[in-house]
């Protein structure tokens, strides 16, 4: 029985929060002295293929506080290597599909909410400017954060749609798991009924469902894409 708290499925669903957060198809240099860019990984799926740049790498850590930079390590690396596979899996499905632009809006509150993942602007500035961004201001990060907010309504489309919970999944959680759980944290407290409750159970139960359905997708496609690794990092 899958637990109440909302922390697996944020862990589960890092590989869609942060893997779209790059879906950027080109490269940019480091700015770090002694670093030259090499092609990493290809990711094929028999029509296109996707690169994986070292600089890709380093730029995935980059916008994750405190994952290692200067230099960053091997374990690092490849655990972004891992996450970016799964990134090109999703763009070469989301290129079969028709993309709708983001508003100027909803890009300064991707911009907004990046930033209040850092403890301050300048700390994240200084992060990008290692991998070769000017500020937060650049047209390019700006463009990148762009085709975030793009591929999340991408993820909408394709995965969110098909998360639908009934009464009977909601009532069913609340027997199984909310109350055994709520009862065990707080014995003294009387317990919630499933109306007040609902709300949240349901968006629980969409969240699992959703990251279930990622998952899905990309074991399936991981079955049917040539994934080459070029070089070792």
């Amino acid at each position: 029985m899958k637990n109440n708290s909302l922390q697996p499925i944020k862990n589960c669903l890092a590989i869609s929060s942060l893997i779209i957060l790059f879906f950027a198809l080109f490269s940019v240099k480091i700015q770090a002295q002694e670093t030259v860019d090499k092609t990493v990984a290809t990711v094929s799926d028999g029509v296109r293929t996707e690169l994986i740049t070292y600089s890709d790498l380093v730029w995935w850590l980059a916008l994750q506080p405190n994952a290692p930079i200067a230099p960053p390590t091997s374990e690092a690396l490849n655990q972004a290597l891992q996450e970016i596979i799964n990134l090109r899996l999703f763009a070469l499905e989301a290129q079969r599909l028709p993309r709708l632009a983001p508003t100027k809006i909803e890009t300064e509150t991707e911009i907004k909410r990046i930033l209040k993942l850092f403890p301050t602007t300048a700390e994240f500035e200084s992060r990008l400017k290692f991998v070769g961004f000017k500020s937060v201001d650049d047209s390019n990060f700006v463009r990148m954060m762009e085709q975030r907010v793009a591929i999340e309504k991408y993820l909408d489309f394709r995965f969110r749609s098909f998360a639908v919970i009934t009464p009977e999944d909601e009532a069913k959680h609340y027997r199984e798991v909310f109350v055994p759980e709520f009862r065990r944290k707080y014995p003294e407290s009387l317990t919630p009924g499933l109306d007040e409750k609902r709300a949240e159970i349901n968006e629980l139960l969409k969240e699992e469902k959703l990251a279930d359905n990622i998952e899905e997708f990309l074991d399936e496609s991981k079955r049917r894409a040539e994934i080459v690794i070029l070089s070792e990092v």
